[in-house]
């Protein structure tokens, strides 16, 4: 086939300049006419070049747009005939046509021709939709609604949203929607979900929520993968009250979770430690028939490890063993560890050596695991002989490894062999970290080899490798072990104005050390600065805050961390609520109680409790019963314990409960 040739004269580059006005207008500077194949039954193209002396192109020029009353009425539009003409067209040539447009000018007088022939908005949106250039899917968008007079499409408005989000052209995106509105298009499910999907990915979170607020206030139902993507960002972010929030959502809007949401949410309950809601949903599962699957069973374990928990752990493998449910490598590993914690070393070693009979191939977890499991049971001959084995059989051996065997020579105080194995590591190109360094310093300190600890502190310091939390606090317990306070409190007075740490890690070591002056100033810089992105920082403070009873710098480290955005979990919320009371800001309390619920977090019953005991002190106990009956009716919280609560909560103000 013939298809005309193509010569572009000038291309321009592409410049744009981001304004608020929703609708395009863009300047020009070439033409492109499309000419007929008499031979043939399709459309080609050929492109002519005038001389322009604009060089700017894809640019908006700054256009009010006019409000919904005064767009042009509907009998302006082209009214369709049936006859369309899409068979007709190539659109593949016309696609590489439009790609050779440098400007709004040139597409127009490209698709000039087609303003009086009726290819259809099914053609149209095909069209944009393969399209990848936002710019150009953007002057095409204008060509349809102002040239071609097509009336407005969702799905037109649809694709171009996703091309100008996939570019993270986010201020584009919100004049896209605003102009959807305004030429008085519906917003549909597909719209919101490709807006909160974006901006969630990109981290900007608070725009996701807002998106989501605005696609249930239009009453647009939200379908289960929304949810699940808005509760794994959540889940990433560590803003668990917020996962835990969106996740009621989805429950309200009567959507059934299914596997995965239910497996994030066991992960999510475990990191809020809410560990009886976690465990909870397996049986919430069953009632809805989902089965719970090995990730479920192995996500409960992790959480109770991950809070030292272990007999509750055990409990949960002995009912996983019990539903037939197959064991895999992360499970067995994990238990490895817990038998390890409970002093079973017996039954970690069988589990260990039994992997292979279950199918299962044991990893460098799982020897590093079991190694750490001999060190911790003083089976240092074990221990010795397995990690020799491994090198022997050339199974992998990483700095986990080599860390487990330096602490366990710390152990029995053979700091030489200890530094050894450091040497050995640097032979076999295994690089040291933090936790090395800390172990080594650490065992150097017991030893009285403290000259030692200081100077490799120092050449790691002069080296600028970064000294995280546990690293900087191993030397100063050094210090004070040794006797040498003023080094201590010199290294605790450096991270005022850390210069090789970051602030997050310099105000968890100065909380952690109980230096309440010094985090506070560090916290302030850092949240004013913007540097604060780990919700446990602000945990960290509000806990130093509370241990050390500085009620008023509990309250504003909490209303800095609603600010940013962050949903507290339920320890924390349980320590706001005790200093608003101990500051006698019960009414604030209580819109904090209120305002958090509504949001969809869920407390534990200390927090509940804490807010009948808030309610008490102020003698409010139309309040008290009001909660109380609230509560009795929550099949989540002990009945036993909310009884007690309240008789106490009686008792202390001479009244009888009726």
């Amino acid at each position: 086939m013939s298809t005309g040739s193509l010569s572009v004269i000038s291309m321009h580059t592409h410049h744009y300049s981001m304004l608020s006005p929703p609708l395009l207008r863009f300047t020009f500077t070439n033409i492109l006419v499309p000419h007929e194949n008499i031979k043939k039954s399709k459309t080609h193209f050929t492109i002519f070049a005038l001389s322009s002396p604009s060089k700017d192109v894809w640019r908006r020029v700054p256009t009010p747009a006019p409000p919904i009353d005064t767009m042009p009425p509907q009998h302006h539009r082209r009214k369709h005939n049936l006859g369309f003409i899409d068979h007709s067209v190539d659109m593949d040539e016309l696609l590489s046509s439009i790609g050779q447009t440098s400007d709004e000018h040139e597409l127009f007088a490209l698709l000039s021709p087609y303003k009086g022939r009726n290819l259809s908005i099914r053609f149209m949106v095909s069209l944009l939709s393969r399209e990848a250039d936002w710019q150009r899917s953007l002057a095409l968008l204008d060509w349809i609604n102002e040239e071609a007079l097509y009336t407005p499409s969702v799905f037109a408005y649809n694709v171009v949203l996703r091309n100008v989000l996939r570019a993270k052209q986010w201020e584009i995106a919100h004049g896209l929607f605003d102009e959807m509105r305004q030429r008085a298009l519906s917003p549909d499910r597909y719209t919101y979900s490709t807006l909160i999907t974006h901006f969630g990915k990109e981290g900007l979170f608070d725009d996701a929520l807002s998106w989501l607020q605005r696609m249930e206030h239009d009453r647009v139902p939200g379908d289960l993968v929304l949810y699940s993507n808005l509760i794994e960002l959540s889940r990433k972010l560590c803003d668990y009250s917020k996962a835990i929030s969106i996740f009621s959502r989805l429950k309200r809007s009567g959507i059934t979770p299914d596997l995965v949401a239910y497996n994030s949410m066991i992960n999510v309950f475990g990191k809020a430690k809410l560990f009886r809601e976690a465990r909870s949903l397996i049986t919430e599962m069953r009632n809805a028939g989902v089965t719970p699957d090995t990730v479920s069973y192995t996500t409960l374990l992790t959480m109770y490890v991950e809070n030292q928990r272990f007999l509750e752990a055990l409990s949960v493998f002995s009912e996983m063993r019990d539903m037939n449910c197959l064991l895999d490598l992360t499970t067995c590993n994990i238990m490895i560890d817990v038998y390890g914690h409970l002093d079973m070393a017996k039954e970690a070693d069988k589990l260990f050596w039994g992997m292979r009979k279950l199918g299962i191939e044991p990893n460098v977890v799982s020897y590093n695991t079991l190694l750490r499991v001999y060190g911790d049971a003083e089976l240092f001959g074990e221990a010795v002989h397995l990690f020799r084995l491994m090198q022997r059989k050339d199974i992998e051996q990483n700095v986990v490894t080599y860390n487990t065997m330096i602490m366990i020579y710390g152990k029995t105080m053979e700091h030489e062999k200890a530094n050894n194995l450091i040497q050995e590591m640097h032979s076999r190109n295994i690089e040291p970290n933090a936790i090395t360094y800390s172990t080594i310093i650490s065992i150097w300190g017991k030893v009285g080899k403290l000259d030692r600890a200081a100077m490799l502190f120092q050449k790691l310091r002069s080296a600028g490798i970064e000294i995280d939390q546990v690293l900087y606090q191993t030397m100063i317990v050094a210090y004070e072990r040794a006797g040498l306070v003023a080094h201590a409190k010199r290294l605790l007075h450096e991270l005022k104005r850390p210069d090789n740490i970051p602030r997050a890690t310099a105000i968890r070591i100065l909380a952690g050390a109980g230096r309440i002056e010094e985090a506070t100033w560090v916290f302030r810089q850092a949240v004013d600065a913007g540097e604060i992105k780990d919700i446990k920082v602000f945990e960290h403070m509000i806990h130093l805050f509370s241990k050390y009873r500085k009620y008023a710098n509990v309250i504003e480290v909490f209303e800095r961390m609603r600010a940013i955005g962050y949903f507290p979990d339920s320890n924390v919320i349980a320590l706001v609520l005790n200093g608003y009371g101990k500051l006698q800001e019960f009414e604030k309390a209580d819109c904090a109680y209120t305002e958090l619920q509504e949001e969809g977090c869920v407390f534990s019953d200390e927090v509940h409790f804490q807010m009948l005991s808030l309610c008490g002190a102020r003698r409010d106990f139309e309040t008290v019963e009001r909660l109380f009956e609230r509560l009795e009716m929550d099949p989540n919280v002990n009945k036993k314990d909310l009884h007690l609560v309240v008789d106490g909560i009686y008792e202390r103000a001479n009244r009888v409960r009726f």
